[in-house]
């Protein structure tokens, strides 16, 4: 399966990624602001959400056949479902141009081995089309960059592997 690729131009774009980044995995050591770049990066390990709905999608077809000629077409739709792992990680990069400058909240950027959870991206846009990019860590850090304008990109830089399983979140 080829690895994900994808830009962010806009709030829209943005919750496109934020959703493909829901519950990464990111070492405080593995972000960084590039002041004279005017550059944020970020490297994750990112829970490929689209890859475990299309799993249970594909578990809830009966794959047993209803009669002799749908024999043969229940028979492909069964061998993805025995061999596939609905619980992957990928190795992802993320980054975001035009960054005027970086703040962070509830998060010791000395502890480079911390682990955060990226819950969500969020765009306050303030003065058009400027504004500010919000990541939400569980825990309450927040990462804020304020932007020219929304220019961010994600890809996938490697293989998937099998994740420890599937996140979960508290309702409350």
């Amino acid at each position: 399966m080829a690895g994900l690729k994808l830009i962010a131009l806009d709030a829209e774009d943005l919750a496109v990624l934020s959703v493909h980044l829901q519950d990464a995995v990111v070492s405080v050591g593995e972000m960084t602001f590039l002041p004279k770049e005017h550059r944020f990066v970020l490297l994750a390990n990112r829970f490929d959400w689209e890859k475990a709905i299309q799993a249970e999608a594909m578990a809830d077809i009966d794959p047993s056949p209803a009669g002799p000629g749908l024999a043969f077409a229940a028979a492909p739709l069964a061998a993805p479902v025995a061999s596939a792992t609905p619980c992957v990680r990928r190795r992802s990069g993320l980054r975001f141009e035009r960054v005027l400058n970086a703040r962070v909240r509830g998060i010791d950027l000395k502890q480079k081995q911390g682990v955060l959870n990226l819950l969500a991206l969020k765009f306050d846009e303030i003065d058009a089309p400027s504004g500010t990019v919000t990541f939400l860590f569980s825990g309450g850090g927040e990462v804020q960059l304020d932007v020219e304008c929304m220019e961010a990109g994600l890809e996938d830089l490697g293989p998937a592997w099998d994740a420890k399983g599937t996140p979960c979140h508290d309702v409350e």
